[in-house]
């Protein structure tokens, strides 16, 4: 049996196969190999609480169905918590939370977990209708064959929540920013090489009155779950800004809401209004870098605002402040996340001070073209990095030089 097993687990042409055709080889091989009567493949959903029946062969209900299991609940739940094989030969409403494995008539189970990389990815389970003692080879080579399927539900996983991120956050950042009279806006979003797609983004949109809202925001995190979250923190900071003119009570209604819907969510953000008629920009920054204001004459400085908690576990309950900035004809304004700045075995202020000297008011593009250059180059960064520049131009709305 031990040979038989390790040739189905190590078969060249199981690579060639996707996740679902996978499973369905494995499974109804594992059922004949180990003569039992059914084979279920539990993966555990995004957020690591739950057990999904994906595939099985013989108990068929359980995926029809969308059977799901409580980590730590029952007989599967137990094997996902431990993360070792558990074995019951008692299936009965106290070992099992699932009625159809009873219904199934099952009279012993054997489940084993599904770990790749350190991650837990699922329970791998057999059953049997009549009494049955699985022997430790058994368990072993059971083992075998879910460490195998959980391999390749990681790549799977990993593959598809690359894809689904990389369009959830194109899909959200604006294809184009807004034009308004005497100002110009540009703006880039670079992916983390270590990281890939994260929670960074920037937002631009029209107020009513002749306003323009900014934002820059970087969700803690990466990868398909912070881009999600990103998307709703985005959502409803357009929401609340078209209700409400103050950007720091703007950021007080999106830190109660990511503090009661969003769990384990933080993020830093800055949001600015800036009023085209009278020229002036409010500011509120929820835990974010302060962004860089150059006026024509003078050397470039950080914007002077109160830098409050970021948005998320009720850190801003004390309330949330704003600053007002004037913008004269030539300012430039630029909003970035620290994956501009952040570089690691690099100090932050040195890095800061870079900023800071490569901002100049200019035309928004050519001003991301020389942050872009001083602060990357050709060396990718290891964090996302999201920069968006404005421009007050001249009073016929041409770009100041």
């Amino acid at each position: 049996m031990r040979l038989r097993v390790l040739e189905t687990v190590t078969d060249s042409t199981l690579r060639y196969l996707d996740l679902e055709k996978l499973f369905d080889v494995l499974l109804w091989q594992v059922r004949e190999l180990f003569a039992v009567d059914t084979v279920t493949v539990l993966l555990a959903d995004a957020g690591g609480r739950q057990l999904v029946a994906k595939a099985t062969a013989g108990l068929e209900a359980e995926v029809v169905q969308g059977v799901r299991v409580p980590v730590g609940t029952g007989f599967a739940g137990q094997v996902a918590q431990r993360r070792e094989p558990v074995w019951i030969d008692r299936v009965d409403e106290f070992t099992v939370v699932n009625p159809l494995l009873r219904e199934r008539g099952l009279r012993a189970l054997l489940g084993v977990p599904m770990v790749a990389q350190g991650h837990l990815t699922g329970v791998l389970h057999v059953g049997s209708t009549t009494p049955r003692r699985f022997t430790d080879e058994e368990i072993e080579l059971l083992q075998l064959v879910a460490d195998r399927l959980a391999m390749a539900a990681h790549m799977h996983r990993s593959r598809a929540e690359r894809a689904a991120t990389t369009l959830l956050q194109d899909s959200l950042l604006p294809e184009r920013l807004p034009a308004t009279d005497g100002w110009q806006l540009a703006a880039r979003y670079v992916p983390g090489a270590d990281s890939g797609v994260g929670g960074d983004w920037y937002d631009v949109f029209a107020l009513p009155g002749g306003r323009i809202g900014l934002v820059i925001g970087d969700v803690v995190g990466h990868g398909l779950a912070a881009a999600i979250v990103m998307g709703r923190l985005r959502s409803a900071l357009r929401a609340y800004a078209l209700e409400f003119a103050d950007p720091a009570e703007v950021l007080g209604k999106l830190d109660r809401k990511a503090s009661h819907f969003e769990d384990y969510t933080m993020a830093t953000v800055a949001y600015a209004v800036i009023d085209t008629a009278t020229s002036r920009m409010d500011l509120a920054m929820a835990g974010h870098l302060p962004p860089v204001l150059a006026v024509p004459g003078q050397p470039a400085v950080f914007v002077d605002a109160p830098v409050d908690p970021p948005v998320g576990y009720n850190l801003g309950i004390t309330g949330r402040r704003g600053v007002g900035v004037d913008l004269p004809v030539g300012a430039l304004v630029a909003l970035y996340t620290d994956g501009l700045v952040e570089r690691r075995g690099l100090d932050l202020d040195d890095r800061l001070e870079l900023l800071r000297q490569s901002v100049s008011p200019a035309p928004p593009e050519v001003a991301c073209v020389r942050i872009m250059n001083a602060l990357v180059g050709d060396r990718p960064a290891t964090d996302d990095i999201a920069l968006l520049t404005i421009l007050h131009g001249s009073d016929h709305g041409q770009p100041t030089q």
